[in-house]
């Protein structure tokens, strides 16, 4: 079944309510319009897909630091569809369509994203709360935002997200980097974010290793403020990360939490076990959704 979900095609996105969309991009995901979107100073790229609040819930996904809306290929869709949810997907400033960045990114750009940004986003498009599904430094911008507005978050879902810098995260990246100088991404990333290829690279190495991002992290009172069911997802082979992201994230959040430690599974859970991780998330939004019913009407 969940094999022929991924070769379904979208739905058409949901009409806007008027005035909050400010402009269009030619490039087309999913058969879906690509939206621009004003939040936080910049103009990003949105796409949506389903057929609104009265056909259920809408999941955000929240791409990794590479990504953009066309690097989560159909998975958005076909997990909303399957949900009986609806979908946003957007990109993040300096990535894909998005505004490129003005500068070097600063330290909290993580937070700065959790608490500014992804607010509008959903201001813009009338969420007043959401289902959040976030890769890898999309997951931990989904744990802050849960932490700072809980009134706003159903859910959250996280695949190796960060919430502490370890020297597996730092390796990783230096690996990215040395492929990125000596081999042909640059070419295969301006595929997906055109002119900011380099810039949005540059943008998330750079901090990623510098000396003042060396301490950060989710403090544990911060991932305690998480209220929401949260479902944190992560490969036994993960290249940027350990395990122990997962065990900080249980500890943090409390019974509240499930954690996974997927097997022969590497940064792309999605991707390198779409199965598994689709069979895990239809579980926890239909625990979600029979939740939020009245009592007569939960299964």
């Amino acid at each position: 079944m969940l094999r022929r979900l991924f070769g379904r095609k979208s739905l058409a996105a949901t009409p806007l309510r008027p005035g909050l969309v400010t402009g269009r991009k030619e490039m087309k995901v999913d058969d879906s319009p690509v939206l621009e979107v004003r939040a936080d100073g910049h103009l990003v790229r949105a796409v949506l897909h389903g057929q609104g609040p009265r056909f259920g819930p809408t999941i955000v996904f929240l791409h990794e630091g590479l990504g953009s809306i066309a690097q989560w290929k159909h998975f958005p869709d076909t997990l909303a569809r399957a949900a009986g949810c609806n979908a946003l997907v957007y990109e993040r400033w300096g990535h894909g369509g998005s505004d490129p960045l003005s500068g070097p990114r600063k330290a909290d750009f993580m937070e700065r994203e959790a608490h500014a940004t992804l607010p509008e986003v959903l201001d813009a498009f009338g969420l007043e709360k959401a289902i959040l599904f976030g890769h890898s430094d999309g997951g931990s911008i989904a744990l802050l935002f849960a932490a700072r507005y809980p009134e706003r978050t159903l859910g959250v879902m996280t695949e190796a997200a960060h919430v502490f810098v370890e020297e597996a995260s730092l390796a990783g990246v230096r690996a990215a980097v040395e492929r990125f100088d000596t081999s042909d991404m640059e070419k295969r990333l301006s595929l997906y974010h055109g002119g900011n290829a380099e810039s949005m690279f540059r943008g998330w190495a750079d901090i990623w290793l510098s000396a003042k991002f060396r301490d950060w992290t989710i403090p544990p009172a911060t991932l305690a403020a998480i209220q929401a069911p949260v479902l944190a997802l992560q490969g036994a082979d993960d290249e940027y990360g350990s395990a122990a992201q997962l065990q900080r994230i249980q500890t943090g959040v409390g019974a509240a939490a499930k954690t996974i430690l997927i097997p022969d599974c590497a940064h792309e859970p999605h991707v390198q076990a779409r199965e598994a991780v689709m069979e895990e998330a239809l579980g926890f939004i239909e625990n979600i959704k029979a939740a939020g019913e009245p009592p007569d009407m939960a299964v």
